[in-house]
């Protein structure tokens, strides 16, 4: 078959599949037709070609895409990384909060910077990707950290240095432990000028399939212009639920035959 024909194939299949929408996810022949630009010959050819494949439904009169069709997202999801993945959810609440927002994982005693969206303020610290700091003087670091079995922490802070980096670092293993226990208790993390002074980071745990913490995702901020409150109320929300959007992509990612 000439390349032309091959493309033009190809065209029509995709305007069949695209024509089937959340407003419309059944449609007759006749529907399918005029939303793919398609006359009815053709349109009926690729529908009953998509049906023998398994990707469409035919149900008396009507047609519909199948659960099957979500291999082409599987193979694109499966295909990225966990920064890939990040990406457009640190975009969007970037977008909402116009405040710098990142990825990090454990790394040693350190966090490393994997992902990160820059804020839009002209006036704006932006934290290059591959930046280390100290775990225990972070949000997300103590998130990360939250997230360890408790052999693992009892390990990784025999052998810490809690260094201390401004006033109101934590720099004792039982206020640390405090701190830990509170965050796994709440769910997130806020750190207030102890890596830097006037700067209070809020982070959240990201978890795989089997719900083991991998990354945290956080939100940088001036704490004299968020107090705590507001940042309770109005920013732990938004920074949980891009937590779990970044999750649901995870579980997409996963291979069918590991997930429980």
């Amino acid at each position: 078959m000439p390349e032309e024909q091959v493309l033009r194939s190809v065209e029509r299949t995709l305007a069949v599949l695209r024509a089937f929408s959340p407003e419309h996810p059944e449609m007759t022949l006749t529907e399918v037709a005029q939303a793919s630009g398609l006359d009815r010959a053709g349109a009926r050819r690729i529908l009953l070609s998509l049906v023998h494949l398994g990707y469409v439904r035919h149900d008396e009169r009507r047609f519909a895409l199948t659960p099957q069709v979500l291999e082409f997202g599987h193979a694109y999801l499966s295909s990225r990384s966990l920064p890939q993945i990040a990406e457009p959810h640190l975009r969007r609440l970037t977008g909402e909060l116009r405040e710098m927002t990142a990825l990090a994982v454990l790394d040693g005693d350190e966090i490393r910077y994997v992902a990160q969206v820059p804020s839009p303020k002209l006036l704006s610290v932006t934290i290059p990707v591959g930046t280390r700091f100290p775990a225990h003087a972070t949000s997300m670091g103590k998130v990360l950290l939250a997230g360890m079995s408790p052999e693992l922490l009892e390990a990784r802070l025999r052998s810490a240095d809690l260094k201390q980096l401004t006033p109101h670092t934590v720099t004792t293993r039982e206020r640390l432990l405090a701190d830990l226990a509170a965050i796994r208790e709440q769910g997130f993390a806020i750190s207030d000028s102890e890596l830097e002074e006037g700067l209070r980071g809020v982070a959240a745990p990201v978890r795989d399939s089997d719900g083991k913490v991998i990354a945290a995702v956080n939100v940088s901020l001036d704490a004299h212009r968020a107090p705590e409150g507001a940042v309770r109320r109005e920013i732990v929300p938004l920074l949980v639920t891009t937590a779990s959007r970044i999750e649901a992509d995870l579980r997409l990612k996963q291979p069918a035959g590991h997930q429980r």
